[in-house]
């Protein structure tokens, strides 16, 4: 149901109010609704159900501090924009977290959100990730995009960096859901990264303009990511890691989790193997995720190797080309022994052989070629 007016500015306030993800806060909206929820704390009346003394009189400050008016003035000569529940713009999938919806959504940049995430995958991961890490999570932002997919990150250094850089190097969509006012650039040192972002992309938070993180703001932030998206890939994480917290969410919201295996030595990659020897999925690249999260018929190329002349070869042609000694030359007897055959047809094989280059004969006996030999031994050296 599309949200009256007053409803919206109620939600506009209770940002100010309300921190992110509180369950309890979430039953006071969808058993009263916003407009009530916020009647009743400026107005200081009977507490709702849930809240002690001490948390009802906290929220109560804060409400009499709330200016909606303003935070909508600031958020257009910033750029910004308020979602709330309801509206066109919302993308319904947040409705998964239950009483743990966010109250409304502040969202900075021209594209829709709603239409956005439809086609989403959440890629996160270490902030202090590797070398080996950052050029991975690059590989599957631009991958992803290349598909058109949407990339959803975080916004921090490290993995969450590298996806929205590698979205944006290929020239593809990227979301960065951040843990304070869309109009601040946090981390500082990423200031060029989320201007870019805000410019191509979309910059989305739950906490209203100008608002700072906190510790736990961050790890509320990854649920948005989880539930925003079809699938969560993590990029490095150790054992004690948000982003490895952002796939539980992944997981226990029904979307599909995934992860990119590194080094059994590393301690940034054993959160992943942890992941993986439970519900996650491993990949390795974009096209394994969209295999995953996409429509029906998006399948990876079939991984094999390369194939060698030697591949082509019928098996009874295999078997005697195998009895052939890695130096030197054999008898016909010999090579026909050896291939668990009858001289006759060693012979009609030796001969199919040669027309393809493999064996030459020499006098009474046979021997492989130089190309054959590689072929057949490719380390350089026979049985």
């Amino acid at each position: 149901m599309t949200p009256t007016e007053e409803e919206r500015f109620a939600r506009v306030a209770l940002t100010r109010v309300l921190e992110p993800g509180d369950e309890v806060a979430g039953r006071w909206l969808r058993e009263a609704g916003a407009v009530e929820v916020m009647r009743r704390l400026s107005a200081g009346e009977e507490r709702l159900d849930g809240a002690t003394p001490v948390r009802w009189e906290g929220l109560r400050a804060r409400a009499e501090k709330a200016r909606p008016g303003q935070d909508l003035a600031v958020a257009q000569d910033t750029g910004m924009r308020f979602v709330c529940p309801g509206e066109a713009e919302w993308p319904v999938q947040l409705d998964d977290l239950g009483d743990a919806r966010p109250v409304g959504l502040w969202v900075r940049g021209r594209p829709s959100l709603r239409i956005w995430a439809l086609r989403s995958v959440a890629v996160v991961g270490a902030r202090a990730c590797t070398e080996y890490g950052a050029h991975m999570a690059a590989g599957l932002g631009a991958g992803l995009a290349e598909r058109g997919w949407v990339v959803v990150s975080g916004g921090a250094y490290g993995v969450d960096g590298a996806a929205h850089r590698g979205a944006l190097g290929a020239g593809g969509a990227t979301v960065a859901v951040l843990a304070c006012g869309v109009d601040r650039a946090y981390p500082r040192g990423h200031a060029e990264l989320i201007r870019r972002i805000a410019e191509q992309g979309l910059l989305v938070g739950e906490l209203p303009p100008g608002d700072h993180p906190t510790p736990s703001r961050f790890i509320l932030r990854n649920r948005v990511i989880a539930a925003l998206t079809r699938g969560c890939v993590v990029v490095e994480a150790a054992y004690r890691s948000g982003a490895l917290a952002t796939a539980r969410s992944a997981r226990e919201l029904g979307r599909f989790t995934m992860g990119v295996p590194g080094p059994a030595t590393s301690g940034l990659s054993a959160g992943v193997h942890e992941l993986l020897r439970g519900d996650g999925v491993l990949v390795t690249d974009a096209a394994e995720i969209v295999e995953l999260v996409g429509d029906m018929g998006e399948l990876a190329p079939e991984r094999r190797g390369p194939v060698v002349p030697r591949d082509l070869l019928s098996a009874d042609a295999a078997r005697v080309l195998a009895a052939l000694p890695a130096r030197g030359s054999a008898s016909v007897r010999e090579i026909a022994l050896g291939a668990g055959t009858v001289v006759d047809e060693a012979v009609g094989r030796l001969y199919e052989l040669r027309s393809l280059g493999f064996v030459e004969r020499h006098g009474d006996g046979w021997q492989l070629t130089r190309q054959a030999n590689v072929s057949v031994f490719p380390e350089g050296g026979g049985p």
